[in-house]
């Protein structure tokens, strides 16, 4: 019983933590994800954890990758990417090589002083190609420790933090010095710039959205089960290598058909089952053990993180991308499509939050297949 009572905390949960972000704007700000995972840690180092809850655990954070997966890409218009603009496809590429090879730089760096450093190597070509849904996915295919995971996800958050402060306020006046000025394609979005942010999941059980949503996460639970089943006929049993990128691929194919493509609220679904994994994830994890995990992770993520946005600057010289596309497109995958429009909002440049979202998709599409690679290439 106690365990079932466990199995409806974690699902129901983020409804809590939702409400909590849609009625206090601080607690937005801070983000649903981050209060996930504090929600998690809390529960799993106060003692609230019943007997036996390494199962439940291990059930929701095997269960809601798989699930989340589909219906994130579900929305992407790989149509509309391929036709995306030159030079923002350009620094889309130069900002994923530049990841790549900070990340190869760290791990020869690191190597000796990081336990998992291949696993962690891989989960960090994945959260900034992509983002926290891909970590979480490369973490399942990978199996790395959750304490390691967490922590990452710690440190990122604390790095995220300061390079978007640093975006938003100096970043254009600095990249400025080095790249050429944008060219608006219509002046007026220099000067007339408005942005209202909404709740994503605002109306989401309204009837014209929950059942075509329900008919969705149908459509997400077909492709896990599918993926699954080529799991057991190609390996004959359960790889979540195979899992994870059968599910990438069905989900990206599923996109292309547009009554599956124009589905709304599909992407804040799957970012609900993100949740109920953050919370589960998080609820393993040992806090006694965060200082001697991996001594030397946060000097590691802050290279990748700074590093690799100043090989990006160098490369987008070098090529001619100009200020503002670089910045969005850093943005879009460093930390991930949400934060796409409070930076054009910063930057005042409403035109390159169409172009910095459609990197940000496409790099959750992306950042599975690369960071596993990386990771296995690495071991």
């Amino acid at each position: 019983m106690e365990n079932f009572y466990l199995l409806i905390f974690f699902i129901f949960s983020p409804l809590g933590i939702l409400y909590l972000c849609h009625r206090f704007r601080f607690l937005n700000k801070v983000g649903a994800v981050v209060i996930a995972y504090i929600t998690g840690l809390l529960a799993g180092n106060l003692g609230l954890m019943p007997t036996g809850a390494a199962e439940v655990q291990e059930l929701m954070t095997s269960a809601t990758i798989p699930m989340a997966l589909p219906l994130l890409l579900f929305s992407l218009d790989i149509r509309s990417w391929v036709k995306m603009a030159g030079k923002t496809l350009l620094s889309m590429l130069l900002g994923l090589a530049s990841a790549i090879l900070v990340v190869l730089a760290g791990y020869f760096i690191f190597r000796n002083f990081l336990p998992e450093i291949w696993k962690i190597s891989g989960m960090m070509v994945g959260v900034y190609s992509g983002g926290t849904p891909n970590m979480a996915s490369i973490q399942s295919v990978l199996q790395a420790n959750p304490e390691t995971y967490i922590i990452l996800n710690t440190h990122d958050i604390i790095l995220g933090a300061i390079y978007l402060a640093f975006l938003m306020t100096a970043g254009r006046k600095f990249f400025r010095l080095f790249l050429k000025p944008y060219r608006f394609a219509d002046p007026q979005h220099q000067t007339d710039f408005s942005f209202k942010g909404t709740d994503p999941y605002q109306g989401f059980f309204r009837k014209k959205f929950f059942l075509p949503v329900l008919g969705a996460v149908a459509l997400s639970l077909s492709i896990a089960g599918l993926s699954i089943g080529l799991s057991f006929l190609l390996a004959g049993g359960i790889s979540m290598l195979i899992i994870i990128l059968s599910i990438t691929t069905l989900g990206l194919a599923a996109s292309l058909a547009p009554k599956i493509n124009r589905i709304e609220k599909t992407f804040e679904a799957g970012m609900y089952f993100i949740l109920i994994f953050s919370i589960a994830v998080a609820s393993m994890a040992d806090i006694q053990k965060f200082a001697g995990a991996a001594p030397g992770l946060f000097l590691y993520v802050a290279m990748v993180v700074f590093g690799s946005l100043l090989v990006h600057t160098l490369l987008c010289k070098i090529f001619g991308v100009d200020t503002d596309t670089m910045i969005i497109t850093s943005t879009a995958l460093i930390c991930s499509p949400p934060f796409v429009p409070v930076v054009a909002a910063a930057l005042k440049n409403k035109e390159i939050i169409i172009s910095g979202l459609a990197v940000g998709i496409a790099g959750y599409a992306l950042g599975n297949y690369l960071g596993i690679s990386i990771a296995f290439i690495l071991k």
